[in-house]
């Protein structure tokens, strides 16, 4: 929106709003939450399957939990 940088520097700096959270990585470490965010969106509804080892299948594809709040930061889970 208004509020994100024009600079692709600053948006590598992570000067926008809000954040996007991974699992796997430093503030969702535990993988294995992905069951809890596929039994809500269930993406099997096109196409995409979580493997026993929390994978999703086809290969290219990804999850996230994405916040658009002005406070959203990124942080690491202890």
């Amino acid at each position: 929106g208004d509020e994100d940088p024009q600079d692709v520097r600053d948006m590598f700096a992570l000067k926008y709003r809000g954040a996007r959270f991974s699992l796997g990585y430093g503030a969702c470490p535990e993988l294995e939450d992905r069951a809890k965010i596929a039994e809500l969106l269930r993406p099997e509804r096109i196409g995409v399957v979580l493997s026993e080892e929390f994978q999703l299948h086809p290969e290219q594809s990804t999850d996230a939990i994405v916040i658009h709040h002005p406070e959203a930061k990124y942080f690491n889970a202890r």
